[in-house]
């Protein structure tokens, strides 16, 4: 692979018009073929290269956390980041360049910051004051997990936004701290009924994702339980689920 080293103004262009359009706004430069940027929002920073106008076009990150997550083949290159990916087309570009930006602005302490940054000097002194910042902080963890979980429920498929549900896996009010219950790893963007049945531990899942269910639960509740897949998993999601499978009503 031979990277466009210094870009073109057209590879140039497309480079910038593609971070700007997915949240990497800030351009830090170019080196070696590599056009650097980064965000306000969101952690890391990602580096964009062709081969030319017409592509092959190659992304970058320094992001452990989102490096962890992705799936994608890494491109056999030389480069920055701690990992590069390749990309036949542009529009397979923006799609990987939108899924980077929502896992950098969920991972690992991203809605921590912004939580913090929005409740900064608010009072906490009385019950009502208290429930608004507690509102502040369900509403960062909400819009976090719509973004990690890709606006659908990982079981279910179902993707309506009014019918999707921020489940905790420990309680906000059994977290030891604000990064605990502001964490996406201890959550998941359930459907309705689905949610219903977390919360109240009638149903948890396994280390491979597959639900539990308790002896509790009639027959007619659990075949309205329906699912199709399971839920992928990482080892962080899998410690606090040894916690809340404790709790499965028996």
């Amino acid at each position: 692979m031979t990277l466009e080293a210094p870009q073109s103004f057209i590879v140039r262009e497309e480079c910038e018009k593609a971070a700007s359009q997915n949240g990497f706004r800030r351009v830090l430069g170019e080196e070696a073929g590599w056009r650097a940027f980064t965000s306000t929002t969101a952690h890391g920073t990602i580096y964009l290269a062709a081969e030319g106008s017409q592509g092959p076009w190659f992304l970058a990150t320094d992001h452990a956390g989102v490096v962890a997550e992705l799936d994608w083949p890494a491109a056999d290159m030389s480069g920055p980041g701690t990992r590069r990916y390749t990309f036949n087309a542009q529009s397979e570009l923006y799609s990987a360049l939108d899924r980077v930006y929502d896992l950098a602005i969920s991972l690992p302490d991203a809605p921590l910051r912004e939580f913090e940054r929005r409740v900064v000097g608010l009072p906490r002194t009385t019950e009502a004051e208290r429930l608004v910042v507690q509102r502040i902080g369900q509403d960062i963890f909400r819009d976090r997990l719509m973004k990690y979980w890709e606006g659908r429920c990982p079981l279910t498929g179902i993707s309506d936004p009014a019918l999707l549900r921020a489940s905790h896996i420990i309680p906000w009010a059994e977290c030891k701290s604000d990064a605990a219950r502001l964490s996406v790893y201890n959550g998941l963007l359930l459907s309705a009924l689905w949610d219903a049945a977390f919360d109240k531990a009638l149903v948890t899942f396994d280390d491979q994702g597959r639900p539990e269910f308790s002896p509790l639960l009639s027959d007619e509740a659990r075949g309205e339980l329906r699912w199709t897949n399971s839920l992928p998993l990482t080892n962080c999601h899998r410690e606090n689920l040894r916690l809340h499978r404790q709790k499965l009503q028996q």
